[in-house]
């Protein structure tokens, strides 16, 4: 059944770590084939313009809706949350305050590490898969196009990105200020994505650790990865436990739905500390069983990186000026954009009342000019018209009275 839109909103509805922990958020993030799926029913049944953003720290769809309840069921659909639980955990922002909302994530203030600016690099990922799939209007792409236009300004004119601060670096930090003799260990970073690479580089900057392993379910990447990096060594994904076996330390980045990680890959008595940095959970919860077994989500980890953070949060204010100076730049343009169909009626009303006329005048008025009347009468529409832009203009004014008025003082209602 097509969606029928006559009075559409932009909605932003979703989850994030506010208000949901790193296991009830992992029931709403979506893969990327699922966020796949979802773009083309929303395609196939009328959305005009929606995009998805998915990461360790929230979940969100953004688009336009008659109603959130219809981005909510796609949501849910689609996840493994349902909307009985969404209703206690979420959060749906509306007209003004969704594009508030997306210009707080895409300058790193709503990051559950301030100003972690990962969200950006994700944020143009998302907008590429929308487009890909045509569900990008021109009204999100501009919005968007802004947005990150506003991330740039923060980041090159305040101190909120200041120090480097990431759910990755927080996980090195986690390793050194808790493991004795951390760069003697034999750490395991399992899985590739970005937040694998950002692990590995910062396990070898700030440990400076010559025993890091690095295993990806694509072993070519990893391959390709360790030419490039001399102090880490690659394995394959079949010697995956004999290699958790060897580890003091398991960093699982591996980004899938399920996790990749359970008891079977570990022995009972081995001790060993798990940073799992994906969402969802990529480590299950049952090797916690094993009492030698440490284990530690995202959210654990971006509680760390407090001075750094302190230092950041003196910047906020600074950074929302900026967001207001490109919101106020996007309303405008969304304010022309209403006043088109408006100038339209008026130049057609307009352009009708010209033709009769001058028709009229050619059959009354003998050897007339109709050249110099075209002149004449295209310096008066553009006049009138002109004033009409600076009426539509005014703060009060209504866009849709004024077209409907128009209309009846020039007879085409």
């Amino acid at each position: 059944m097509k969606l029928d839109y006559h009075q559409r909103n932009l909605y932003n509805i979703g989850v994030s770590y506010r208000k949901a922990d790193a296991h009830t958020r992992g029931r709403y993030s979506l893969s990327k084939p699922k966020q796949i799926e979802l773009l083309k029913e929303a395609k196939s049944i009328g959305f005009d313009g929606i995009f998805i953003l998915s990461t360790c720290n929230r979940t969100e769809i953004t688009g336009f809706a008659e109603h959130p309840s219809q981005l909510i069921e796609l949501l849910c659909k689609y996840s493994g949350g349902n909307k009985e639980e969404f209703a206690q955990i979420s959060y749906v922002f509306k007209s003004n305050e969704a594009v508030n909302q997306l210009f707080r994530i895409g300058t790193g203030l709503e990051s559950q590490i301030l100003g972690d600016y990962e969200i950006v690099g994700q944020l143009k990922l998302a907008f590429k898969l929308a487009k890909k799939y045509q569900t990008i209007n021109a009204h999100l792409e501009r919005l968007l196009n802004l947005v990150l236009q506003a991330s740039k300004k923060v980041k090159n004119t305040t101190q909120l990105s200041s120090g480097t601060t990431s759910v990755s670096y927080a996980a090195v930090q986690y390793i050194i200020h808790n493991v004795p003799s951390y760069d003697q260990k034999n750490i395991l970073v399992f899985g590739l994505g970005k937040m694998g690479k950002h692990t590995c580089k910062n396990l070898a900057q700030y440990t400076k650790n010559k025993s890091v392993c690095l295993i990806n379910r694509t072993e070519e990447k990893a391959i390709s990865f360790v030419k490039e990096h001399s102090t880490i060594r690659n394995s394959s994904i079949i010697n995956l436990t004999q290699e958790i076996a060897k580890a003091d330390i398991l960093v699982v980045s591996t980004g899938a739905d399920t996790p990749t990680i359970s008891k079977q890959h570990i022995s009972p008595d081995k001790e060993i500390l798990i940073l799992d940095l994906s969402m969802p959970e990529n480590v299950d919860s049952s090797v916690n069983q094993f009492k030698n077994v440490s284990l530690v989500n995202v959210d654990e980890l971006s509680k760390i990186t407090l001075e750094t953070l302190s230092t950041r949060q003196k910047e906020v204010p600074k950074a929302e000026k900026i967001i207001e100076v490109y919101k106020e730049e996007f309303n405008d343009w969304l304010h022309s954009r209403k006043l088109v169909p408006a100038i339209n009626a008026l130049k057609e009303s307009l352009e009708i009342i010209k033709k009769d006329e001058i028709n009229f005048q050619k059959k009354k008025i003998k050897n007339f000019d109709e050249t110099q009347a075209e002149i004449l009468t295209n310096r008066f529409i553009q006049k009138i018209t002109t004033q009409f832009v600076k009426h539509l203009k005014e703060d009060e004014t209504s866009v849709n009275d004024s077209i409907q008025i128009m209309s009846k003082v020039f007879g085409n209602s």
